[in-house]
């Protein structure tokens, strides 16, 4: 059974940090592409960042540039998001999707919450 279950989300004050977790099962992470996506309330859900199959090539968001790290330890069936400097607009449901020529999976999304 293919799985993608997030964790690491919750409550953070501005500026401060998260460390966002997905970590596969019943596929082949290595041979999948991942991102992480979010959703704010009334709004569609975006990009935030990807990661190429091998971790060498990354892409970000414009909005989280220079804040948000995406990496992946292949070993252990795991994508990370590293979410520094957050702000209220970083408040959503942070999905991990897995991606490659056949198939597209997604996680069932943690929430994360940045007061000011």
């Amino acid at each position: 059974q293919v799985q993608l279950v997030e964790s690491g989300g919750g409550l953070v004050q501005l500026g401060g940090f998260l460390r966002l977790s997905c970590v596969a099962s019943g596929f082949t992470l290595i041979s999948h592409a991942m991102s992480w996506y979010r959703q704010a309330p009334g709004k569609e859900r975006g990009l935030v960042a990807a990661i190429g199959s091998s971790g060498g090539n990354t892409n970000y968001a414009d909005s989280i540039q220079g804040r948000f790290t995406i990496s992946r330890d292949n070993a252990k069936n795991t994508v990370y998001l590293q979410m520094n400097n957050l702000k209220p607009e970083d408040t959503a449901v942070y999905y991990c999707s897995a991606r490659n020529w056949n198939s597209h999976y997604w996680g069932q999304g943690t929430q994360v919450t940045v007061s000011s």
